[in-house]
């Protein structure tokens, strides 16, 4: 009988062991494996390269659909229009965060004023800059945002477009954005003694954000005495546009919302934050701040849609008390109000409040 030396058993033995941890982590990776696979996102991003015959002009867009849609359900559509500089890639939060909650999101490109200005000759930025912020392209913007609603609403979207809930379009935008969708809504510019309108009768509500005065108008109210739907308007303490030549501060962005003589409408101020952290800037305004604000801003939206076409001023509620500690001052919450604020659409009363007060198919993306 051959005996085995002890080196030749420890040597075995380390290799029974070195197999029963092999195995063991086998049979611990698998199940792992299995939950780690990624989940689908509850939207879809689809890229449209659109172009207007009758301009001559592209217009890009992008948009961000609701998986849960369904041909029994219609889905609210808001039509997204970016600051100076943008594309339609921008803003993605808010097309995630609402196409997520059922609402969808076209982010509509504005090749006049698009993420173009900045390429090129970097010392004729301000000069392409403030060629962008001239009337021409401020109207063409406008025409962009109907050109988008147009193709989205026809046969070439198929039951994309069939599934869009007509009676609830919202136009929206940040910054020069903002001035076209108010230029949507129903502001209106004079110019030789005629009246430019870009007015867009189909939106039933707007979100604007941040929103500067209108380049080269003195007169606010003049301008927006004739927007006539429910607005929701979103600054902060800090919202401050400063290029060479223009500066812009909150100031504005509360004068353009004093100017709008509707009584249905909105205000929410952040405390502190930037102008860019409502785009998808991830720093800007503050490490901390920026992320909460973007989530608030989002959610602040869909709280208005529920108030402007359920009737139902519960999520609105809810947010102000979610997000007190980062208004710029506390809402004071007042029952009988919020009543009278679901009552907004049928009751012409001043119902609404200041949420801050003083203050072809598309291609996958």
């Amino acid at each position: 009988m051959k005996h085995r030396s002890t080196q030749d058993m420890q040597m075995n033995l380390s290799r029974r062991q070195v197999n029963a941890v092999l195995l063991w982590a086998a049979l611990a990776s698998g199940p792992t494996k299995a939950t780690a696979q990624p989940t689908e996102p509850p939207y879809r991003v689809m890229d449209f390269d659109w172009v207007d015959q009758a301009r001559s002009r592209p217009v890009p867009a992008r948009l961000y659909w609701p998986t849960v849609a369904t041909s029994e359900v219609s889905v609210p559509l808001v039509v997204f229009s970016h600051g100076i500089g943008g594309s339609r890639q921008g803003y993605s939060y808010l097309g995630k965060h609402w196409s997520t909650r059922g609402v969808a999101s076209l982010h509509v490109q504005h090749v006049g004023s698009d993420a173009q200005l900045w390429r090129g000759n970097p010392f004729g930025v301000v000069g392409r800059l403030q060629a962008a912020a001239q009337e021409k392209e401020a109207i063409a913007r406008a025409a962009d945002v109907r050109f988008a609603l147009d193709r989205m609403l026809s046969d070439e979207t198929g039951r994309l477009g069939a599934a869009v809930n007509r009676q609830r379009l919202v136009a929206a935008g940040h910054s020069y954005g903002a001035n076209t969708t108010l230029l949507t809504i129903g502001a209106q510019i004079v110019r030789n003694g005629l009246t430019l309108d870009c007015l867009d009768s189909r939106f039933s509500a707007a979100v604007v954000i941040s929103a500067p005065p209108f380049y080269g108008e003195p007169d606010l109210a003049a301008v927006l005495g004739k927007v006539s739907i429910p607005t929701i308007h979103v600054t902060a303490t800090e919202d401050v546009i400063e290029i060479p030549g223009y500066r812009s501060g909150v100031d504005d962005r509360l004068a353009v919302f004093d100017a709008i003589p509707n009584p249905h409408k909105l205000l929410a101020v952040f405390q502190g934050g930037s102008h860019s952290m409502f785009t998808d800037r991830s720093l800007t305004g503050g490490p901390s701040l920026n992320p909460k604000v973007k989530v608030a801003t989002a959610d602040l939206a869909l709280a208005f849609f529920d108030l402007i076409f359920e009737h139902d001023g519960t999520a609105l509620a809810r947010w102000q008390t979610t997000w007190q500690s980062i208004l710029a001052r506390a809402p004071r919450p007042d029952s009988a109000q919020t009543v009278r604020m679901t009552r907004a659409r049928t009751n012409p009363s001043p119902a609404f409040r200041d949420l801050a007060p003083d203050s072809t198919q598309g291609r996958p993306a």
